[in-house]
């Protein structure tokens, strides 16, 4: 039986809907699994008008949001709250069977947080909805893959949340993703969490306190992981590419290298849910939405990996 993918619309004012209903025509994709689009009708409807020909697969109606209602380009609390309910309704036909995965278009933080909804990112939303506490977010480009250990806080709480036990924790969902991915016995790399590895100390004590004990209890474990590594020369090519994967310790020490390296094809997901989802790794480029400018291939890929990942069984 073909996947069958919950596709959420996005923020209706970025280039969520422009992406959903070109990438769910295109021939290699449609050929591959079953899609819905989870949002707004009239949205996609418009959207399809423009840059699809019309052409529309099946869509789940999760709000009543107009086109003419919609400000474009522009954060807005309905908007915000028409694609947040778009990703509710996804989950919960995923959770329930209904749906065999479920790939976002990206959204706008602050356009939920001006409806007065607390939201940190889909990872966290979503994670949520599942009853799930321990998870962790993963970027993935091919043979390229970075989890986090901190992702959407402060920085100057990350220091605090870089705890032994959460190393523990990403660097046991990383090793099992990539081996269930064909990679038998994965070799990682850690990225330190202070300038040089800390210097022995002499730049900040947690690399020697507390990242180092954690690596050395996961290759007690016989998970195979290396560091911590200065995160300046970790992603140089010669380094990284002897690494099935790499552990970041924040957000911006991954995303900043994944993103120059694989922006245009680098997808989201989310380990140690008991579903599967995967996402576009990029924002809603409110400058150019709907302008039929949007590069499908950040979320074509999210979809033929969340469809991989169904078809093989696994999340």
């Amino acid at each position: 039986m073909r996947p069958r993918i919950a596709l959420t619309m996005g923020d209706p004012a970025g280039i969520g809907p422009e992406l959903a209903v070109r990438a769910a025509r295109l021939p290699e994709i449609a050929s591959a699994m079953d899609i819905a689009i989870y949002g707004c009708p009239d949205v996609l409807e418009e959207a399809a008008r423009r840059f699809s020909g019309g052409v529309l697969p099946e869509i789940v109606d999760t709000g009543s949001l107009k086109f003419g209602d919609l400000p474009a380009g522009r954060e807005n609390a309905e908007c915000g709250v028409a694609a947040l309910d778009a990703v509710t309704a996804a989950v919960k036909d995923v959770l329930a069977g209904r749906r065999d995965a479920i790939v976002t278009c990206p959204m706008n933080k602050a356009s939920v947080n001006l409806a007065g909804i607390p939201f940190t990112g889909h990872t966290e939303y979503i994670a949520a909805l599942c009853g799930c506490g321990r998870y962790a977010m993963m970027q993935s480009a091919g043979a390229l893959r970075m989890v986090f250990v901190t992702t959407h806080i402060p920085l100057n709480r990350v220091s605090a949340e870089v705890t032994a036990e959460r190393i523990l924790e990403v660097g046991r969902l990383l090793n099992d993703v990539v081996r269930r991915e064909g990679v038998a016995t994965p070799r990682l790399a850690a990225a330190a969490l202070n300038p040089h590895a800390g210097e022995q100390g002499y730049m900040g004590h947690e690399d020697e306190d507390i990242v180092k004990p954690a690596l050395a209890r996961l290759n007690a474990e016989g998970i195979r992981i290396e560091g911590p590594f200065p995160p300046d020369t970790l992603f140089i090519e010669s380094i990284r590419n002897r690494f099935d994967g790499i552990v970041s310790m924040y957000h911006d020490q991954g995303h900043i290298p994944f993103k120059m390296l694989a922006f245009d094809r680098g997808v989201n997901s989310t380990l140690g849910l008991p579903i599967i989802r995967t996402s576009v790794d990029h924002g809603t480029a409110f400058e150019i939405a709907w302008q039929g400018k949007a590069d499908l291939g950040s979320l074509t890929a999210a979809l033929r990996l969340a469809a991989l990942r169904a078809s093989a069984g696994g999340v």
